[in-house]
C-alpha cells in the first residue's frame, strides 16, 4: 500500500506542475504565443499556416501598430526628409546632436510663424558662431505617419541658419529612434 500512495503523491505533484504551468502561460499569453506558435509550427504544418495568418490578421489592425519611419542617409551622411510644421511642408534634417528643433527665419515663416526682433531673446552657438534664436512651441510636427504635438523648437535670425534642424526636443518624444547603417528608424 505504501507505493501505491507514493505513486499517487506523485501523480498529484504531476497535476500540481502541469496546473501551475498552464495558469502561468495564460496569464502571460501574450509573451508566450510568439514562443508556443513557433515549437507548433515545426512539428504541426497546419499550426504554422494558421500562425502566419493570425501574424498578417495583426500586421492588419491599425489600433496596434505604430508610426515608422525609416530615412536613408544622403551622399553627405546626413538624414533628410520632409516634415509637416504646423501643417506645412518643410525640407528639414533630422540632427541627434541639437537640443531643440531649430527652423530657419524663412521656414518659420513658412510655417506661420512671424516674429519681431524683440522675439529673439536667446543666444546660442552655432556651426556658423553665435546666432540669436527666438524661443517658439511648435503645434504639430509631423513626419510621415509619425506626429507629435506641442514641440519645443527655436527659430534662428534671418541668415543664421541654412536648414531647419530637427532635434531632440521633437526625437525624444519618440518611442525610439535607431541608427542601423546609414538607415534611420524612427518609431512613435
Amino acid at each position: 500500500m505504501a507505493s501505491g500512495a507514493g505513486s499517487f503523491r506523485s501523480e498529484v505533484l504531476s497535476l500540481g506542475a502541469v496546473a501551475v504551468v498552464i495558469a502561468l502561460g495564460v496569464a502571460h499569453f501574450d509573451k508566450v504565443k510568439p514562443f508556443l506558435s513557433a515549437q507548433l509550427a515545426e512539428h504541426l504544418p497546419q499550426a504554422a499556416t494558421a500562425a502566419k495568418a493570425q501574424e498578417s490578421k495583426d500586421a492588419a489592425a491599425p489600433a496596434r501598430t505604430s508610426g515608422v519611419v525609416e530615412l536613408r542617409a544622403g551622399e553627405n551622411g546626413h538624414y533628410h526628409t520632409e516634415a509637416e510644421i504646423n501643417g506645412r511642408g518643410i525640407e528639414v534634417m533630422v540632427d541627434t546632436g541639437a537640443s531643440t528643433v531649430a527652423l530657419t527665419y524663412r521656414d518659420a515663416e513658412q510655417a506661420g510663424i512671424f516674429l519681431s526682433d524683440s522675439d529673439f531673446t536667446h543666444k546660442v552657438s552655432t556651426a556658423n558662431g553665435i546666432a540669436r534664436v527666438a524661443p517658439v512651441m511648435l503645434d504639430k510636427v509631423s513626419i510621415g505617419e509619425i506626429t507629435v504635438r506641442n514641440v519645443q523648437g527655436v527659430v534662428a535670425e534671418d541668415g543664421k541658419l541654412a536648414t531647419t534642424l530637427l532635434g531632440m526636443s521633437f526625437l525624444r518624444r519618440l518611442e525610439r529612434f535607431e541608427m542601423r547603417g546609414d538607415t534611420l528608424l524612427l518609431q512613435e
